[in-house]
This record gives structure tokens, sequence and C-alpha cells, in this order.
């Protein structure tokens, strides 16, 4: 009976076999036609020729930055491939706004000349022109537009009536088949009138509002940003260290005397912690503003950076929007200097890899925190109440850590590109800062506790990021390295450690630096100083260790925790919440229901709106409102978060 069921399925299966090639022979099957060629892989040989960019960026009025370049070719050269650049070192991604380049012409020998050059745009590198020269053409002339967004859902706005943010990569084409390092580009800029002018370029020279520099080549164009502003004004922070700064208003700009010493302070904190400079001129590039697009953005000799427009002039009520100073300027020594070795790319089109970017971003997040503790730039209470938002995250706000490892987290930039989705807290975002951060903490605990506290992770930051001094082009590394020169400050089994760490999954929450350090999670009804900054400046209230949501003034839910209270009862992003017991909807309100709930047995009843339906719900939660704290456990006693954050520049 076996062998006659056997022999039947197989029968079955020969029938249906047949029947679908049946089928198949009256089925049109094309052959995929071959790609195009690929792009040229870029070689180690210096370009023939300078490239001259032009820039025109006093538009304002538009937000159109108008380019001609003047682009050498070798004698002969019948043919040509420009690139706009797309794969960016400090973006972990192909992030090149291929779309915001128009009018686009090229001609030969000369913008006014009769020989414009036709251009076909590659079918798969659509950022990669293709010119098929006339005989003799000597140099080409490109003239485009660059379309600056006018409002966020465009892009980031990178001009406004009052500031500019040029980033060259964004308005310039380059040849391929070169490392960039090998081009060199003659720059030049007009701004709008009387607009003061910050980049960490040598060779400023200007006539009127036209700006030029010294040649350079490609690679430290692009990683020398300009910020201009009319509102503007520049400090001298010692050590051959600027800080830039442009603002929506005069006003903003007046900064206290002790408050900019805080950024004086962080300039010999960080050269104290890693032992060597790795710029022979640095600018801090900051705008204070809420009109022209957010950004931290780390380079060799600079750092573009934007802050709330008040973060200067309401020093202590803005202390949490601080921080992205301290980081950027750790991506000198991190992340610019050294550098994983897959992220290490000769060109802007050669794809980046991003497996080490839980040192890259990771331990920046960490030294982040730490400096700007030691300088003052945010105070000692705002940099714990950081670390403790961190440790709640993970510890209760994180499901996707069941599934999914930090070390995988390296590849969110590429696969969501910094885009909302609906449930981060399952999906994990880009986890390897803040649980990377959390990680080092731990591993500077260990290695003060096995040192006696002779040393800390500050030893690794001098043995691994401050080797050549005074040396700013790129020196890579890999998982072997970290772990060697960890086991250089103290014997450990580092590789397990971050293995265990880093690579797997469902790992129990990473709180054993903090506790090392001295202090424990709990949970209070009240936010800490870093969630009320964020919730008092943005006008949102978070609920995510509560009922799981998180709300902005509106009462809109813009974030759901997976399988928490509201997750459970149907609640999730786009819905909005209209009633709570019968009253309109306010933060208070929503607030006093949670607290009174505590000691109620009826659940919190809701009325809510989720496109055109209205539904009352009941969430059954009687937990209380919960955020994450730090709480010592050593009082009155010298412990780690002590001594790690203690200020050490004399």
């Amino acid at each position: 009976m076996k062998n006659l069921l056997k022999g039947a399925t197989l029968l079955t299966s020969l029938l249906l076999s047949t029947s679908v090639f049946a089928q198949d022979a009256n089925r049109s099957t094309p052959m995929a036609p071959p790609l195009p060629p690929e792009m040229p892989a870029a070689k180690d040989v210096p370009y023939a020729g300078t490239i001259g960019l032009n820039i025109d960026a006093s538009d304002i009025s538009r937000g159109v930055y108008r380019v001609t370049q003047t682009i050498p070719v070798a004698p002969g050269a019948r043919d040509l491939i420009l690139l706009q650049a797309g794969w960016l070192p400090g973006n972990h991604s192909e992030t090149g706004p291929y779309g915001l380049l128009a009018d686009i012409h090229f001609y030969a020998d000369g913008p006014n000349g009769t020989r414009e050059i036709a251009w076909v745009r590659d079918t798969v590198a659509v950022n990669a022109f293709h010119l098929a020269l006339p005989e003799g053409t000597k140099t080409v002339t490109a003239k485009f537009v660059h379309t600056s967004p006018l409002q966020t859902s465009e892009g980031r706005i990178t001009m406004t009536q009052e500031m500019l943010n040029l980033q060259w990569e964004k308005m310039s084409l380059y040849p391929a088949g070169y490392y960039t390092r090998g081009i060199p580009y003659k720059p030049t800029v007009t701004f709008p009138r009387g607009w003061q002018v910050f980049t960490a370029l040598d060779g400023f020279q200007r006539t009127g509002d036209t700006v030029t520099w010294n040649t350079i080549d490609f690679e430290r164009l692009v990683d020398s940003p300009i910020f201009a502003g009319i509102h503007s004004q520049r400090w001298d922070l010692g050590q051959n260290v600027f800080m830039d700064v442009v603002a929506d208003e005069p006003d903003l700009l007046a900064i206290k005397p002790e408050n900019l010493q805080t950024y004086r302070n962080l300039v010999k904190e960080a050269t104290t912690t890693f032992g060597s400079k790795h710029f022979d001129h640095y600018d801090f590039l900051l705008a204070l503003t809420d009109r022209m697009g957010g950004i931290g953005l780390e380079h060799h000799r600079s750092s573009e950076n934007q802050q709330e427009p008040k973060s200067w002039t309401d020093w202590a009520g803005m202390d949490w929007d601080r921080n992205v100073i301290a980081h950027e300027f750790v991506h000198s020594w991190n992340g610019k200097f050294r550098r994983g070795a897959d992220a290490w790319t000769p060109d802007y089109q050669q794809p980046m890899q991003n497996t080490m970017l839980w040192v890259y971003e990771g331990q920046t997040q960490f030294w982040g925190y730490v400096l700007a503790a030691r300088s003052g730039v945010q105070s000692r209470d705002m940099v714990m109440a950081m670390f403790a938002t961190a440790a709640g995250k993970y510890a209760e706000g994180t499901p996707g850590r069941s599934w999914r490892s930090v070390e995988d987290t390296v590849n969110a930039p590429q696969l969501m590109r910094r885009r909302p989705l609906p449930y981060t807290s399952l999906t994990r975002s880009e986890d390897y800062y803040v649980e990377g951060a959390l990680t080092w903490l731990e591993a500077d605990q260990i290695i003060r506790k096995g040192t006696g506290g002779a040393k800390g992770l500050d030893d690794f930051a001098r043995a691994f990021f401050g080797v050549r001094d005074g040396d700013w082009g790129e020196v890579t590394y890999d998982f072997d390295e970290v772990v060697k020169v960890l086991n250089g400050v103290y014997a450990y089994d580092w590789a397990g450690f971050l293995r265990t760490r880093l690579y797997d999954t469902n790992q129990p929450a990473p709180l054993n630096g903090v506790q090392m350090a001295g202090y424990k999670l709990v949970w209070k009804d009240k936010p800490n100083a870093y969630e009320k900054g964020i919730a008092e400046e943005r006008k949102t209230l978070d609920l995510t260790y509560s009922l799981g949501v998180t709300l902005n003034k509106d009462g809109d839910v813009t974030a759901t925790l997976w399988d928490g209270p509201a997750y459970n009862a149907g609640i999730v992003n786009a819905t909005k919440i209209v009633a709570v017991g019968g009253r309109a909807y306010s933060s208070d309100v929503m607030k006093d229901a949670i607290t009174a709930a505590k000691t109620a047995k009826a659940p919190i009843s809701l009325l809510i709106k989720r496109g055109e339906r209205y539904q009352t719900v009941a969430i059954d939660y009687h937990g209380g409102l919960r955020h994450p704290w730090l709480e010592s456990t050593t009082p009155g006693k010298v412990n780690g978060f002590d001594k790690l954050l203690t200020a050490r520049a004399k």
C-alpha cells in the first residue's frame, strides 16, 4: 500500500508538471538583455588638469545654486563619464540627491561656442553622464543648476533668507575612473551681498561677494563644506580651533562668556583624551536655526552642526540640544582619521560597507556624552539623563532586540535611508549609536575594575585614535585590531565580549556598564531632564513605558511600542486620540487619567479616530506614568560615572 501511494503521488506530480509546461507553451518568455558596462574602477593616478568649479549661491529668493564647471580632457579623448557623488562619508549610504540637478548642458571648449555636447544618463548608475566628445575637444564646460529644497517635504533645506550650507558634492560633477584624492579643483563661489563665509578651506580670497580658495583635491573639497550668513560671528577657541556661527536673528548669537568657555574646554578635553590632533586647523560650523534643515555631519577639519535657535541664549533650558558639537568633534579622530576598512572607498561611486559602525558611531556617541560633560557644554545631570534615556530604551522600549543584533543595525542607513517606519521598536533603527555607547561604557568599567582604576577607555582612545599626531589622512582598521588594542590596555576576552554584546540577539538589557559605574535604572512618574527638554521643545508626550505611545500636541500617535498596551488595544501610528475618559484630549488630561488609573479598577477609556472612523477603546493599564532615570547605588561615594565624567584637561 505504501508503494502504491508513493506511485500515485509521483504520477500526480508528473501530471501537474506536464500541465504547467503545457501552459508555458503559450507563454512568451523573453531573455534578459545585458546590463550596461560598469563604471570604470577608480585608479590612484592624478587627473590631467585642474577642474574649475564656479558656483553662484546668491539667489536666496529662489533657493537655486547656479554651477559652471570647466573640465580639461586628455588629448585625443573621445568620451568622458562624469559622476555626481553618491556614497558619502558620514552618511553611511547612497544619499546623493541626484534629482536636484537640472538644466544640464555640456559644451566643448567653452560655454559660448556652438558645440554643445549631447549627453546620455547611464540606465543603471543614474548619477553618471556619458559624453561623446567632438574631435579635438580640449575642455568640457558643464552648466547646470542645483535646485535646493524649499520645504522639508522636498529634502533638507540648505538655503534660507539668512544663511546657507553649501555642500560641494551636491552640486558638482567629477570624472569617473580616478581616486577623488587625485582630482584637483579650483573652487569659486559668489554669495549674497554682505554675507560672512566660513569653511575649513585654505587660501581665502574675496573680491566683492565672490570668494575663491586654493586648488584642492576633490576628496578634501567635499570634506570642506561652507556655512555662510548675514547674522554671523566667529570665535577663536584656542589650539587653532574656531567656532563659526550663523543664526536666524542677530540676538541669537549673544552667548555669555562663561558658556563660550565650555567650548574652549571641549577643545582641551578632546585633545587631552586623544592625545593628538588630526587637523592643522578646525572649524565648528554651527547654525542656530529652525529655518534651515537640521544637520550633524563630520569632517576632518570642520563639522556641520545645527541647534535650535535659542540653544545659546536659553543655556539652561536648551541643555538637551547641545551634544551635536561634541559628537561631531570626536569624529575628527573616530570616523575621519580612523575608519573601518570596508567603509573607506577611493571615490563616491564604490559602495561603502558599514560593519564597524559600532566603533565609528558607537564610540563617538560615548565620547560625545563624556566630553560634553567634562567640558560643561552640557551639564553632568543632562548627560546622566541621556544615559538614562538610552538605558530605558533598551531595557523596555526595543522588543526588536529579540531578533535583530546591534551589528545588523549597521545596515539601517541603506535599508531605510532614515525614513520613518511604522514599528521602529520592533524593526530597530540605527541602534549602533546608543546601544553601542552603552557597550563602550561597559568596556570602560571593565577596564577600570580590572586595573584598579588605573586605566579606562581613555587609554584605548589614545592608543587607537591618537596615533600619528598631525596626520589628517585616513588609517583603517578591522575587528581584530580593535580587539588587539583593547587587550593592549587590559587583557580580557574582548572578542567574546564584543561579539556577545553586538553580534548576538536576545541579549539581556545592556545595563552592566551603568551598574558597574555605580547606578541603577529606576522608573519615575516624571520625565528626566533630557526627555523633558525634548518634550517641551517639540510639544510631544512620551508615554512609551506606560501606554506604549508617543503623541504630538494634537493627540496624534507618532510612535507605537510593539506589543505595548496601546498596540494591543489597536492604537497605532496615525491614530488620533480625541478624548480621554469623556474629556477632550490634552497632554495634562492624558497624564491625569494614567495617574488616576493606578488606584482604580476601571480601564482607561479613549475615544480615537483613525481615518474617518471613531471608536472607543479601553486600555486596562494601571502602572502609572513611567520614565527612565539613573539612581546612584553608592550615595556619598565616588563611583565610576564620577570618575568618567570629571574634567581631565589642565
